[in-house]
């Protein structure tokens, strides 16, 4: 049977990356996205899999969405909650809104879409739902109290949703990226990455989407019936946690 696969953020960065090795471990999957048009068609032709356009942070917007890909690939079994942005500011200077957006797409996402494919996922006794956190949702990070709350409330998510559904065959999990070699990331001035960011990494570098992605199939996994609950730090063991 050909598992039904969703990657919000899909066809960008990791979730290009997540996108890819999905479909390349034989899952029928859709991508989501909500704004680049001309990179998420590039992304269409390039990979052959299917786009949708909405915005993960609205929950009848995620509803038209689910519909749409029930629709043409069938119930959901894997869900990949990745849509994320960023609003940075210091908290005395952060407004209301940059607050609110990204409390929106980065945690309510996860909310909305989960709600929406768990009542299929229960009737079946079948699903995997994977939530990519962050580094900063594990340590904090200055500048990002919006983001590092939005990306730790990930993990309480997680850990409620594994209990209630393992007895129903569905696991819950996060995955939780360090710097990875991304756009955003890319984006940070050279000196920087040398003189502060690449010292506090032991691995020495930066990782790659594919790392990321390569840990999402292992999850995603019929095999991986026995994993729920977890957190994966990949992060080249910039953070360890307990």
């Amino acid at each position: 049977m050909t598992r039904v696969a969703v990657v919000t953020g899909g066809t960008r960065g990791i979730g290009h990356a997540i996108s890819t090795a999905l479909k390349n471990k034989g899952y029928r999957v859709a991508a989501n996205y909500a704004g680049n048009d001309a990179a998420a068609q590039q992304f269409q032709v390039e990979t052959g899999i299917p786009v949708y356009k909405w915005n993960v942070g609205d929950y009848d917007a995620c509803a038209k969405g689910v519909a749409e890909i029930t629709k043409a690939l069938g119930p959901i079994d894997v869900l990949v909650n990745n849509a994320g942005i960023t609003r940075d500011a210091m908290l005395h200077k952060m407004t209301p809104q940059q607050w609110r957006e990204v409390i929106s797409v980065d945690l309510d996402s996860v909310f909305n879409m989960s709600r929406l494919v768990i009542d299929s996922m229960r009737s079946r006794n079948f699903g995997r739902i994977i939530n990519i956190s962050s580094i900063n949702g594990r340590k904090g990070q200055m500048g990002q109290t919006n983001y590092s709350a939005a990306k730790a409330g990930m993990h309480g998510f997680t850990k409620a949703l594994a209990f209630e559904t393992a007895a129903k065959g569905i696991t819950v999990n996060t995955i939780a990226p360090g710097y990875i070699n991304t756009e955003m990331v890319a984006a940070v001035p050279k000196e920087v990455m040398e003189s502060k960011i690449l010292p506090q990494i032991p691995v020495g570098r930066v990782g790659e989407a594919d790392e990321i992605a390569r840990a999402v199939t292992f999850v995603a996994a019929d095999e991986a019936g026995f994993i729920t609950g977890a957190c994966f730090d990949i992060n080249g063991g910039h953070y360890i946690a307990l």
